[in-house]
């Protein structure tokens, strides 16, 4: 694991690595996130997809998803053109709390009260640099527990 530019709330720096995946239509957008953590010295993993041809976005969320709810990986992201699929696929997985984001502060709050632990964005609907926003946003911000640990717990109740 490396460590993020970022700091949590504690004012300690983050460490973790992220699992990535992406159909064909967040495949560019992938690539350039992909870049953008390694430049930050975040650990990854690319699992897949690897160019731009047809792919289905099940096989790669459920790879992402395994990934983290194995604990091989500390997070998730995922990219299809709108996010929802790639977003309910990764959703399947009984430890996974994936959250489609479009903009910074969703992302924010993804993590502060839904302790989310993979991050969607739709590639389609989404610049690169609000992508980055997001990114950095979710990686750098710490669950804030209390009210939302109680919520967080009726999620897999149901199951």
């Amino acid at each position: 694991m490396r460590t993020f530019t970022g700091m949590e709330k504690s004012g300690n720096q983050q460490q973790f690595s992220v699992a990535i995946g992406s159909d064909h239509a967040g495949f560019q957008l992938k690539e350039q996130l992909k870049k953008y953590l390694q430049e930050k010295g975040i650990a990854t993993k690319d699992f897949g997809t690897y160019s731009e041809e047809r792919a289905d976005y099940p096989d790669y969320g459920h790879l992402v998803a395994s990934a983290v709810e194995k604990k091989e990986y500390d997070f998730g992201l995922l990219m299809c053109g709108s996010g929802n699929g790639i977003n309910m696929t990764a959703n399947k997985h009984k430890k996974i709390r994936s959250a489609l984001c479009w903009n910074s502060e969703i992302a924010k709050l993804a993590r502060e009260h839904n302790d989310a632990n993979v991050l969607v964005l739709p590639a389609r609907f989404i610049s690169v640099d609000e992508a980055k926003a997001c990114v950095d946003v979710f990686y750098t911000t710490a669950f804030e527990g209390g009210r939302h640990a109680d919520r967080i717990a009726k999620i897999s109740d149901g199951c």
